[in-house]
């Protein structure tokens, strides 16, 4: 078995879906490569997708009109400009599938889907192909894409990828795949004291613990929260920001908040499975990898302002089933999070159904699904 995953660089999820998969199955001794696959048009093309993206969420209100224009666009019978740009690159994608030898291609990201769609349409490669969705909803022209396996993030979905135009022999309600650190858990104390250790600080470990993501390109009105939460509660909660890529976010914090005792700012952070053992809340916005790995850490989740479409969906899906409080506004927000750290019971009803509904086991699956596949076509005796 040889694996090829594909993604892009166009927000955080998608990359570490790609990743949690990609070190899974090097952990259990499968061959396999992680590719940004807009790299085979040229680097500049995927740091061009990158700063696109980048600056359309940026603009809440026009991220909401394209994916808005994108759902009334999406046909599987007719193909959409997304499946015609990203085909342009099919014959580098073709080469490195064929010539490397890969057997399985695996992708977390629409782009590379088209990309595949477009040589599985032509019989360019023999390779089976999966798809994996890193969203609570069937996001615009997936359903255009004809690959050979979609794994999505709930067996609930089913229905709404069927009404879509994929296939129901080829949905696998597997969950979407997180890296495996999250799965371990820390004892309350012994992760703050780890965390005030590595980052030198002195929170007191007695008072509520919040944490705040804004998503890997440091997303949202992370400052106006901030200032909300200091003033309800000035030194009487400690507070965790992580601002991921965004510089600019992390030093306007630093300068307004950089003398707080209870504050502490952190930049992008590979630590974000201990922060999550150490503190009572989170606030998030609602990516569907980030409220997953939340939802696996079982700490109760308070869903900020999304960017509009699939983060819409996702919060829509989790409040649904009771896994997080979700509000546009502030103040319901700070008054949803102390309910959280006061109430035992508001908060231990989070917490079990989140371990309802959310996939543990994500990656075996992955791993047994691509096993018994390869022994069904006599690769694997």
């Amino acid at each position: 078995m040889k694996v090829l995953i594909l993604s892009c660089d166009t927000g955080g999820g998608h990359n570490s879906a790609a990743i949690a998969i990609y070190e899974y199955l090097k952990k259990v001794n499968v061959e396999c490569q992680m590719l940004d696959a807009l790299t085979l048009k040229s680097r500049q093309t995927s740091k061009r997708a990158a700063s696109a993206y980048i600056s359309v969420i940026n603009i809440p209100f026009l991220f909401g009109i394209i994916y808005s224009a994108g759902s009334l666009l999406s046909n599987p019978k007719v193909k959409s400009p997304v499946y015609y740009l990203n085909r342009s690159y099919r014959k580098q994608l073709q080469d490195y599938i064929n010539t490397n030898g890969f057997d399985t291609v695996i992708t977390t990201h629409l782009f590379p889907a088209e990309a595949l769609t477009a040589l599985k349409r032509e019989k360019s490669i023999n390779a089976k192909t999966i798809a994996v969705n890193t969203d609570y909803t069937c996001i615009p022209f997936w359903e255009e894409t004809e690959l050979d396996y979609y794994i999505i993030p709930h067996e609930d979905l089913m229905d709404e990828f069927i009404r879509r135009g994929i296939p129901k022999e080829k949905l696998l309600p597997f969950g979407i795949p997180v890296n495996p650190d999250f799965y371990a858990k820390l004892p309350k104390q012994e992760a703050r004291r780890k965390f005030c250790e590595i980052y030198n600080v002195k929170f007191d470990p007695s008072k509520p613990w919040y944490m705040i993501m804004s998503g890997s390109m440091g997303y949202g009105k992370v400052h106006q929260l901030v200032n909300a939460i200091i003033n309800m509660h000035y030194t009487g909660v400690n507070i965790v920001v992580i601002c991921g890529t965004n510089q600019k976010l992390k030093s306007k914090l630093e300068a307004d908040y950089g003398d707080f005792d209870n504050v502490a700012i952190c930049g992008y952070c590979k630590n974000v499975p201990l922060i999550m053992d150490a503190c009572d809340v989170l606030f998030t916005k609602p990516g569907g990898l980030s409220s997953t790995e939340a939802a696996v850490k079982n700490i109760p989740i308070i869903h900020t302002a999304p960017i509009p479409g699939c983060e819409t969906k996702n919060a829509r899906f989790f409040n649904k089933r009771n896994m997080s409080y979700s509000s546009k506004n502030i103040q319901n927000q700070l008054i949803a999070a102390l309910k959280m750290c006061g109430d035992d019971s508001y908060r231990n009803q989070i917490i079990e159904a989140q371990s309802r509904n959310i996939s543990r086991n994500t990656l075996d699956k992955i791993y047994m699904f691509l096993t018994d596949l390869k022994r069904k076509e006599g690769m694997i005796v």
